[in-house]
């Protein structure tokens, strides 16, 4: 099986698909912006910080957003997301 590459987004991008997958912008950070969101699977908020870039994220930055550490969104909720809102 293939492995899917990660498609090129832009800190500001992932910002905006975030906010509208229902993450709250937070304050900003030192290399970003703080996002958090509330998730009752795990009975916790979890916290991200986005680099605030108009360059695309580097795969492993990427990667590590998306993962279960921080946004547990995983390439295919970040699919979906960018199925249902575009990339602007």
């Amino acid at each position: 099986m293939a492995r899917r590459e990660l498609p090129a987004i832009t800190g500001y991008q992932l910002i905006r698909l975030l906010e509208k997958g229902d993450w709250r912008r937070g304050s900003k950070a030192r290399h970003g912006l703080r996002m958090s969101k509330w998730d009752s699977d795990i009975q916790r908020t979890r916290v991200t910080v986005i680099p605030s870039s108009r360059a695309s994220l580097p795969e492993g930055t990427l990667g590590a957003i998306l993962g279960p550490k921080q946004t547990g969104l995983g390439k295919k909720g970040l699919d979906l997301l960018i199925r249902e809102y575009g990339i602007k």
